[in-house]
């Protein structure tokens, strides 16, 4: 409330490009391909437009209720930082350890490239979890329409 977002706080907007491949564990075992994860939930939640940056708070319990599991299970969280208040704010609604949120740096200090945010936040939640030898991780992310989306991904290598 009554805070000012700056450049200090936003995250600048990068060129970036990023690919990932999903299948299914049958195709992946026909092609011989070692899974390096697999995904456990997904959901999605909205709210008023203005209200956007809390909403990954309401779109984490339904990827974890969708994939079985309790915020306990969680080991890692990667939160998108549109502005750092989005990950300040989402860590206090959910009661998230801080030493376990965005572990490698958030949107603020590696960049939001437009288009490939989704894919930078997994890709760098899985990271986390390997080097922190975990298997369970949440990545969440805002829109600014109000909504947002959260997956939950199981390391598997």
């Amino acid at each position: 409330q009554n805070g000012t977002v700056t450049a200090a706080n936003a995250s600048s907007l990068n060129d970036g490009a990023a690919a990932m491949v999903l299948m299914t564990e049958e195709h992946a075992k026909d092609m011989g391909i070692t899974p390096l994860a697999r995904i456990c939930g997904c959901g999605d939640a909205e709210q008023n437009p203005v209200d956007f940056t809390t909403t990954p708070s309401l779109s984490v319990p339904v990827a974890l209720e969708h994939a079985g599991m309790d915020a306990s299970d969680i080991d890692y969280h990667e939160i998108n930082e549109a502005f750092s208040v989005v990950a300040i704010a989402n860590m206090k609604l959910m009661n998230l350890d801080p030493s376990k949120v965005n572990v490698f740096g958030g949107a603020v200090s590696l960049g939001h490239p437009i288009g490939m945010s989704g894919t930078r936040i997994i890709g760098t939640l899985y990271d986390a979890l390997k080097a922190k030898d975990a298997s369970i991780g949440c990545a969440s992310i805002c829109n600014g329409g109000g909504g947002a989306s959260a997956i939950i991904i199981e390391r598997l290598n």
